[in-house]
């Protein structure tokens, strides 16, 4: 085949270089042309002939910064003029507060800043230019710079600058301490700021509560402040007289160790003690300032070593590509609120993940243990499921009759709760959240991989027994209760026409998929408000409160109030997260009544039922592609009903862990290959899980209530909205 040369495709591939060339060209002709010129106007220049046509394609701006950094290597003059307005920007304009505010919390408060920004983007902000962290936004003004400045690579930042400062050393100080450069007077002052506010922040009320140690003298968010006010005065000595000892730099180390310590025993009691939303606001704004001293703490060391700005660099671009992401979406509202909701999904979703590890079994005796619990709740959604005929029969007004759904579904699953029955479709919202957990410890080592693996296992299997007992009873029972109620009433339960209806709400093709996702999403919030509900009762200490009562210890005995607050310490949020969970259920239908949609809602343990009661008014005879698209459908509602709520709780958890598992298809095939190897591992437990314990990750609570093993403890980490 002969060769066809394209001139024209080949200028179109060449003419990008050239033109970009040719720009950087410009730009230098300009820099030398014009030595006079306005210092932020050459670095505006700068960034728009460095800027990509598309804020996504990085590797464009790399290759024009790495080609203007070796053509500023050949030309000292404009290399001249360049740094002459870099150095003006630090010595016009104020940095304290770039170092000081810029990418940190304020102190505002959660709701004032969430206001704040919305303002903000609707009337934008008064640009200040005496202040550096405001020039920034002029000199990158696209929305969307901080992109291509982050997706840079740091080695080519570190090189840009290093070609325009070069390598010389500072030159010798005078023996005066007012002397200090421009640029480390304001990043010592901010140093000195930022760590009134750890001590400020270190006595918060909201720490206190959680830590009544923080007030005392030996708060480590107090004692850090004055070794820093004391480092700082030694710099500012030793930096005009480089003989003098800048005094024990490791002791200053030390001490803000200690506040990173105390900051995590903080996060742990508080998943313990519970949280609210303007404590998780404290803890966060807290880490953030501690990270941002440890930022500038480095870039003082590095320059005590070697005295030389170049040696800064790649701490420097480190904190420049930090502070100018945060000046670009200091108004974002979806990154606030993502950061806070975050940090409060990641309580919830612990929270959950501990009660999740009750519903994987282990043994054979937790595995029986879930069949029976899941059969005790198998019988009562039998008899929920008769009622919400039964009501429905009525011809109740709209609203009385969306209310009676809403109470029959909520105290039903409230009721299976209380007598320790299992709702199979509620375990994937909790044991998802486990998974999670597992994956995060796991950090892509191949020996976890294997025991995470085991865990899938287990969960699989721990399912499938759920779903075999709520089915194994609840279509036997509403036959039951059909042929009792013909036998003492002579009449059916209901006639050929409603169980018609019934038949066709489970058919594959009757859009009985798309409501049983819709009430897959219903679990899916079901196990946060249980969480929120745990929080809830930890962070008030709702417990503590009901035991100081005195009418019902003198009413009942301290014994039986004991006992009542234990249960409600434990299973307050169960309780909830069930109670509600009917009214998401009931309310569905009443919501797509009031604004004319289509909603509806499809459980397999209520469609079971269902077949069960239409099967009874046909006497049992039923065709046989009848039954095969009935038990389809009640299948695939299963199905969809598990797999909804599994992957949201699934997404939220690892979201809120900060986890991307990039070993899903090396998990799958450890499944798959046990599935060959060990069929059976997926329907019954083998013998040798006997022999060994099951260890933190497994669970070993009986599946069939919602308390801690530990009864005595407090629930574990969710988080209460104030």
């Amino acid at each position: 085949m002969a060769f066809a040369w394209n001139p024209l495709k080949l200028f179109r591939r060449i003419s990008p270089e050239l033109a970009r060339k040719k720009r950087l060209e410009a730009l230098l002709a300009r820099i030398a042309a014009e030595p006079a010129a306005d210092h932020v106007s050459l670095w505006i220049a700068l960034v728009n002939t460095v800027r990509p046509s598309r804020a996504h394609r990085a590797d464009d701006a790399a290759v024009a910064l790495s080609e203007f950094t070796q053509m500023l290597a050949q030309a000292p003059d404009s290399r001249l003029v360049l740094r002459a307005a870099l150095l003006k920007l630090f010595v016009d304009h104020k940095q304290t507060s770039l170092y000081v505010s810029s990418g940190l919390l304020p102190s505002t408060g959660f709701f004032t800043e969430t206001a704040r920004r919305i303002s903000h983007r609707l009337l934008p902000d008064v640009v200040a230019p005496a202040y550096l962290k405001d020039l920034l936004t002029v000199i990158f003004h696209r929305k969307d710079d901080e992109i291509w400045v982050e997706a840079i690579p740091d080695e080519v930042w570190v090189n840009f600058f290093r070609a325009l400062l070069g390598d010389e050393k500072a030159a010798d100080p005078p023996r005066t301490v007012e002397t200090l450069p421009i640029a480390l007077t304001e990043m010592l002052e901010a140093l000195r700021i930022l760590s009134y506010h750890v001590s400020a922040i270190g006595l918060d009320p909201e720490l206190v509560r959680i830590d009544p140690q923080l007030e005392e003298l030996e708060s480590p968010f107090l004692a850090q402040n004055t070794e820093v006010v004391a480092y700082l005065e030694a710099y500012r000595t030793w930096w005009n007289n480089p003989e003098t000892p800048l005094g024990d730099e490791a002791h200053l180390g030390v001490m803000l160790d200690q506040c990173q310590e105390v900051l995590q025993r903080l996060r742990r009691r508080a998943s313990r003690l519970g949280t609210s939303l303007t404590l998780t606001f404290t803890l966060e704004r807290l880490r953030q300032h501690l990270d941002r001293i440890h930022d500038l703490l480095e870039l003082l060391h590095e320059l005590h070593q070697t005295r030389t700005v170049a040696s800064l660099l790649p701490q420097a671009v480190s904190l420049f590509k930090q502070t100018l992401y945060a000046e670009g979406r200091r108004n974002r509202l979806s990154d606030y609120w993502s950061t806070n909701v975050r940090l409060l999904s990641l309580r919830m979703t612990d929270s959950a993940s501990k009660r999740g590890e009750k519903y994987i079994t282990t043994s054979r005796r937790e595995y029986f243990g879930m069949l029976f619990s899941a059969a005790l709740g198998g019988l009562i959604i039998a008899i929920m499921s008769a009622f919400k005929i039964m009501i429905g029969a009525l011809h109740l007004a709209p609203l009385t009759e969306a209310l009676c759904f809403c109470l029959n579904y909520g105290i039903g699953f409230a009721l299976i709760h209380v007598v320790g029955g299992t709702v199979a479709t509620k375990q994937p919202a909790m044991t998802a959240n486990a998974i999670a957990a597992s994956i995060g410890e796991t950090r892509g080592k191949t020996r976890d991989l294997d025991n995470l693996a085991a865990v899938v296992v287990r969960t699989l299997r721990s399912q499938l027994a759920a779903i075999v007992g709520n089915l194994g009873l609840s279509i036997p029972m509403s036959i039951l209760f059909s042929l009792a109620f013909l036998h003492l009433t002579k009449a059916p339960f209901i006639d050929t026409i409603k169980a018609d209806l019934l038949f066709t709400s489970v058919a594959p093709l009757s859009g009985a998929p798309f409501f049983a996702a819709i009430a897959g999403v219903c679990l899916f919030l079901s196990g946060l408000i249980a969480a929120y509900y745990d929080n809830l009762t930890a962070y008030n200490r709702i417990p503590e409160r009901l035991a100081q009562l005195r009418w019902p210890r003198r009413l009942f005995g301290e014994r039986l109030v004991q006992r009542f607050t234990t249960y409600v310490e434990n299973n307050l949020g169960a309780l909830a997260g069930n109670f509600f969970f009917g009214f998401l259920l009931g309310g569905t239908t009443a919501l797509g009544v009031l604004f004319g949609l289509p909603l509806d809602i499809r459980h397999i343990a209520f469609s079971a039922a269902f077949v069960g009661y239409a099967s009874a008014a046909y006497d049992f005879v039923i065709p046989l592609s009848l039954i095969g698209v009935t038990a389809a459908g009640v299948l695939l509602i299963g199905l969809v009903n598990l797999l909804v709520s599994f992957s949201l709780a699934l997404y939220v958890a690892m979201r809120s862990r900060g986890i991307t598992f990039a070993q899903g298809r090396v998990l799958s095939t450890l499944v798959l290959r046990h599935f060959f190897s060990h069929p059976l591992d997926f329907f019954f437990p083998p013998r040798s899980a006997e022999a060994s314990p099951p260890s933190h990750e497994q669970g070993a609570a009986h599946p069939g209530n919602g308390s801690s093993p530990d009864a005595g403890q407090p629930p574990s980490n969710s988080d209460h909205v104030n």
